[in-house]
């Protein structure tokens, strides 16, 4: 989690698309309500279901004091996780162990009033398949 922390703070100090580390994070030029109902949107016209959405701002916001500190990390973040049957299996019909990178997660946040959309990457070979589908969505979101 320190990574993808880590990660995507880097990604804030850059303009348009961001490569920090394995994250890759692109600027939503709107409010970070329309950058979740776009991504949303996006995912469902891939014939996708959201399975999970995690409100990773929330929990962070609420347990910052509990463990000692006083950063405030977003305004708001979460992340939309879904899994595509057709792409899942044909991964892990590849190497089984790819159910590692099972269920698929795109993230949204909103920190300092700057706005990404992204995603972890994946490991050279089959993933990138995956990968490309990821940005694929959310070159979506961003349009």
């Amino acid at each position: 989690m320190k990574q993808l922390i880590a990660a995507m703070g880097l990604g804030v100090l850059t303009a348009g698309a961001a490569m920090a580390q394995d994250v890759t994070a692109y600027d939503y030029e709107g409010s970070f309500d329309d950058a979740s109902f776009a991504l949303e949107n996006a995912i469902i016209g891939q014939g996708l279901v959201v399975d999970h959405v995690s409100h990773v701002g929330e929990m962070l916001a609420r347990t910052r004091e509990d463990v000692g500190s006083d950063v405030k990390l977003f305004e708001d973040a979460v992340v939309m996780q879904f899994c595509s049957a057709i792409l899942s299996r044909k991964m892990m019909e590849a190497d089984p162990l790819n159910i590692a990178h099972c269920p698929y997660g795109i993230f949204v946040t909103e920190r300092g009033g700057k706005v990404q959309i992204g995603y972890r990457n994946f490991p050279e070979g089959e993933m990138q398949e995956v990968q490309s589908f990821l940005d694929g969505i959310v070159q979506e979101a961003l349009d």
